[in-house]
């Protein structure tokens, strides 16, 4: 085994010399916006000094380099020191600091990837190390490459569950090639931290959940170098580095005192502090460098993954849309070795399985677990390593919103499969009906929502979602139904298809998975009344065809009746008022769940509810009756 070799004293003293430039700028740039977190970034200043210029290997003028170790601000509120370490390194402007959270300027409050030296967006705090999980995962499963990655967290964020979802998750995989740390600085916002300085606890927490883990002086930069050497060294394990620091170190009258976060420092204090942490600088003009990444990372291949054949349904042959998506992302994965599947111990039901048993190595199970799911997923997807398609029942997306609203801000192009949608779903009941999915992601600026109707258009729309920038929402559907298309049916992002029409068409209803069928029957029995309807399948709910629809409106008089398995606000209906709203002369009628629904048959409960085919034949007798 490797012996560790301690720096020399010039080393050491450059990076002590370091870490003081980081609080002078962090100080400097959180004054010029008199806002930010300068005493968060003075307790993690040594930390941040060793990483970036003694244990992290990465091409300073070139951060989104695939071969770099990669770095995660968890606690994104420390943004200041992050900007500062680059600009340390070279690539930031110092002058730029200044800029900080400004209008025009991307040194964002937290680091956001407008920054190339940013992977995800932080600053809601507990998500970074579920982040970083993905990336680990793919440097060392799917890239097969030595780059590392290291995760700082606060210990005000270890109070988040999505925290130890992540430490469950890496020990199980084995993720040598993670290290988090956590920057034990005593004081959270409004009060100190749990444990406060209880290191012993905080030791005892990582080693029950399978981590390799350092208790050491977060102040102490021989002990940092040496505790970040030891975890290159640890095989099968993830390593934490439990580091003890102070809030504010560094800064007389200041340091480790409540009410301080989130404060710049006052006007009349600056040039004091800042004169005395010059002071302790012995080597101003010293640079150090980090040593460059290993060439062992391919480029990543920005090429479309097509179907390798169409997809091999009959017209009318009965097909779930949820198997339907497993068979179609298998076909993916043999034409793309980019594709990847996660699934939250669930993939029996969404057929994500299918994936598992063709492609075993491009498989991640996460367990329940689905925050860290969604988390591991946008760091799968980092520096476009991966296509990943991360599935689960619809319903469970809910408890990781708050991951997919900072996978937005992340910019991610992350895929998410969501079945077991609505009150069709049957007697599992209203706990595992998604009912308000639609409207969850039509809120996300980058999302695309797809709700494809038969098994067809499912296997277009996985193909689509793998080529789509942002985040892809694909709602799938549990009973299983006619194959409405021809495999050699085209389908884009934002047009709808007219599934039903003829020149003597009163009505235009628009229906999305199982309504879609349900209106294809409500068609059938109106036509033998002579009352023709025009049926629209949207395919996509965002972007949402509104010219196709008002085509339809216009040639029906007007009338408009949605029909969804989705409560009333937020849903296709909605999407449909809003496509409508400045054109004169159409009414839209909504059917949709209005009330917690109960267990029973999938029919029964259509019909209990409001949305299935004698629903609509009503609804349309009763706007020919008016």
């Amino acid at each position: 085994m490797a012996s560790y070799h301690k720096p020399d004293e010039k080393t050491l003293q450059g990076l002590k010399d370091v870490a003081n430039k980081l609080r002078i700028n962090s100080i400097k740039a959180t004054c010029a916006s008199n806002s930010g977190h300068p005493t968060s970034c003075c307790s993690a200043a040594e930390l941040m000094s060793v990483l970036f210029f003694n244990t992290m290997r990465y091409k300073p003028s070139d951060p989104r380099n695939q071969c770099n170790d990669r770095f995660v601000l968890s606690k994104g509120h420390a943004a200041p020191v992050l900007y500062a370490a680059w600009a340390e390194a070279g690539y930031v402007k110092e002058a730029d600091l200044l800029n900080l959270r400004k209008i025009d300027s991307d040194l964002e409050g937290h680091p956001t990837p407008k920054l190339a030296f940013t992977d995800v967006a932080t600053g809601s705090l507990g998500q970074g190390l579920g982040a970083a999980c993905g990336m680990a995962y793919t440097g060392k499963h799917f890239d097969k490459s030595s780059y590392r990655v290291y995760c700082m967290m606060g210990d005000g964020e270890c109070s988040e569950g999505s925290v130890w979802e992540a430490m469950a998750f890496a020990s199980y995989y084995k993720l040598d090639n993670l290290v988090a740390i956590m920057d034990v600085n005593r004081l959270g916002q409004s009060e100190a931290a749990p444990l406060q300085h209880d290191m012993e606890t905080y030791r005892k927490r990582c080693e029950g959940f399978g981590w390799n883990t350092y208790v050491v002086d977060g102040h102490d930069v021989e002990e940092l170098c040496k505790a970040f050497w030891q975890a290159k060294q640890v095989k099968d394990k993830p390593t934490c580095i439990v580091a003890k620091t102070f809030k504010g170190k560094g800064l007389k009258n200041i340091e480790d005192l409540d009410n301080w976060h989130g404060k710049p420092i006052p006007k009349d204090r600056v040039d004091d502090l800042l004169n005395d942490l010059q002071s302790q600088i012995q080597v101003p003009n010293k640079k150090l460098t980090p040593e460059l990444p290993n060439e062992d990372t391919l480029a990543a291949d920005l090429s479309r993954i097509c179907l390798p054949e169409p997809p091999a349904y009959k017209l009318g042959e009965k097909m779930a849309t949820r198997k339907a998506y497993g068979i179609a992302l298998a076909k993916l994965g043999k034409a793309s070795k980019r594709v990847v599947a996660l699934d939250g111990d669930t993939k029996n039901s969404t057929f994500s399985d299918t994936f598992r048993k063709a492609f075993p190595e491009r498989y991640i199970e996460c367990f329940i677990a689905e925050q860290n799911m969604v988390s591991v997923a946008i760091g799968c997807a980092c520096r476009d390593r991966t296509v990943s398609f991360a599935s689960t029942f619809a319903a469970f997306f809910s408890r990781a919103y708050d991951q997919i609203r900072m996978a937005a801000i992340s910019q991610s192009n992350v895929n998410l499969v969501g079945s077991h949608c609505g009150v069709s779903i049957g007697e599992d009941g209203p706990s595992q009906m998604a009912l308000e999915d639609l409207a969850m992601f039509r809120a996300i600026p980058t999302c695309t929502v797809f709700y494809p109707s038969d098994a067809v258009s499912l296997e277009r729309a996985v193909e689509l979602a793998a080529n789509t920038k942002g985040i892809c929402f694909i709602r799938t559907s549990r009973p299983e139904t006619a194959v409405l298309y021809s495999p050699e049916e085209k389908f884009e992002l934002g047009l709808a298809k007219v599934v039903r029409q003829s020149d003597s068409d009163q009505v235009t209803v628009i229906g999305a998975g199982i309504t879609l069928h349900e209106a294809l029957a409500a068609a059938d029995i109106l036509a033998k009344e002579g009352k023709n309807i025009r049926v629209i399948d949207p395919f996509t709910i965002k972007p949402l065809d509104a010219a196709t629809i008002l085509t339809a409106a216009r040639a029906t008089r007007g009338k408009i009746i949605t029909v969804e398995d989705h409560y009333k606000e937020g849903g296709l209906g909605e999407a449909v008022l809003s496509a409508v709203g400045e054109e004169p002369g159409i009414v839209v009628t909504r059917l949709a769940v209005t009330e917690v629904p109960r267990s029973g048959k999938p029919q029964e409960l259509l019909d209990k509810y409001g949305i299935s085919a004698m629903h609509i034949v009503n609804a349309v007798r009763q706007t020919f009756a008016n």
